[in-house]
Parts: C-alpha cells; sequence; structure tokens
C-alpha cells in the first residue's frame, strides 16, 4: 500500500467514524477483563470516539477514558474509568442517571433544559468548580443535538447521597439526577480528580 493510499484510509477512518484500531481495542477490551462487566460494542464505540477526537488533538489527557453504560439497571455499577497506558481498570462504580431518562433503567434520553433526561455520546471532561453538589467536573458535550446542551443544563458529574450501595440495597435502585451521572459521594472527588481536564466520557445505551 502506496503512502497516498494510506493518507486516503486514515482521512476515511477520522471522517467517517470507523475505528482506527478496532482490532486492537478488542484486544485491550479483554485484557482489561470486562467481559463479564461491560459490553463490548459500548467499548468500542467508546474507543472509536476516542480515536476520533485524539487524532484531531482534542485531548489533554489521552490516558484515561470514561464510559458509562446506561443499557445497565441503576443497581448494577455501569461508570468505568480505564487507564489506557497502564491497562487497568481504575474505578468501577454505581452512576445515576436522569429523572426523566426512567426509573431503575434509563431508556428515554434527551438534549434539551427541563427534560432531566440522561443524554449519550461523547463528552470533554473540563474544569472543577464547587457547586450545589459540592466538588463538580463541568462536561462539554461533543455530538450535536444529542449531547451540546451539556453547558446550559449543568450536566456535571458530581457526588450524590442517593447513589451509594446503602440507598441500593433500601430502594432496589439508587436515586435520580436531572440528567447528571452523579456518583457515591465517598468516591466522587478521587473519580473527578483522575478524569478532569481533557479526558473522554462517554455514555453508551443498547
Amino acid at each position: 500500500m502506496n503512502f497516498r493510499s494510506v493518507v486516503t484510509l486514515f482521512l476515511l477512518f477520522l471522517f467517517w467514524g470507523l475505528p482506527l484500531n478496532a482490532a486492537d481495542h478488542g484486544d485491550l477490551y479483554r485484557s482489561l477483563g470486562l467481559a463479564k462487566l461491560l459490553p463490548e460494542r459500548a467499548f468500542i464505540s467508546a474507543m472509536t470516539a476516542y480515536d476520533r477526537l485524539q487524532a484531531a488533538g482534542r485531548l489533554k489527557n489521552p490516558d484515561i477514558v470514561t464510559i458509562v453504560d446506561y443499557s445497565k439497571p441503576s443497581k448494577e455499577k455501569r461508570f468505568f474509568v480505564i487507564d489506557l497506558k497502564k491497562k487497568k481498570l481504575l474505578f468501577h462504580e454505581l452512576v445515576a442517571h436522569g429523572k426523566g431518562s426512567g426509573v431503575d433503567r434509563a431508556t428515554v434520553f434527551g438534549n434539551g433544559g427541563g427534560t432531566y433526561k440522561s443524554s449519550l455520546g461523547a463528552y470533554l471532561t473540563a474544569e472543577t468548580y464547587f457547586g450545589k453538589h459540592g466538588y463538580s467536573l463541568a462536561l462539554d458535550g461533543l455530538d450535536k443535538g444529542v449531547n451540546d446542551q451539556a453547558r446550559p443544563r449543568a450536566v456535571v458529574v458530581h457526588g450524590a447521597w442517593y447513589v451509594s450501595e446503602k440507598f441500593v440495597k433500601q430502594h432496589g435502585r439508587t436515586g435520580r439526577s436531572w440528567g447528571c451521572p452523579a456518583l457515591d459521594e465517598a468516591v466522587s472527588k478521587a473519580v473527578i480528580d483522575t478524569i478532569k481536564n481533557g479526558t473522554l466520557l462517554y455514555i453508551w445505551s443498547d
């Protein structure tokens, strides 16, 4: 294959959103031991978005990827933080979805203000701040019409009292947010400090 062909294939991958290293991603998925925890389709979808952002120079910290799997019920751990460089799962946590998206499962998604729905797709993590939910992490939605209202809606990562193993044991599910991927307060700061400032956070459902 000549140089021109290589460049053409790269541009097709970049602009059509096809995975650059699908085989490698599959190998990484297996090496991380995710088979019983996270659907491979969710991982490949997140890594396809990762490839595009990395090729465009959008990732300030390309070592860390976060995947939220909203195909699972909220009583299951569905928030994954992965260190790609070390090939290690750093966090596997409970996470809430928006009250407008469903009760135990998130089945309906939206991008509009006042809907209290979760939004799917790719986000870049941004700055941290202290707000009404304490230490929080701003998110920038990258998919037009799908999650690009994250900033105006104040969809952020934050800790919440209604996301914990204790709450799940009492109610059979986590509580629900206004659209934020809210975490257990016991781990939220550690997670936020790991994924802040320019990493990919990808929210998936089947």
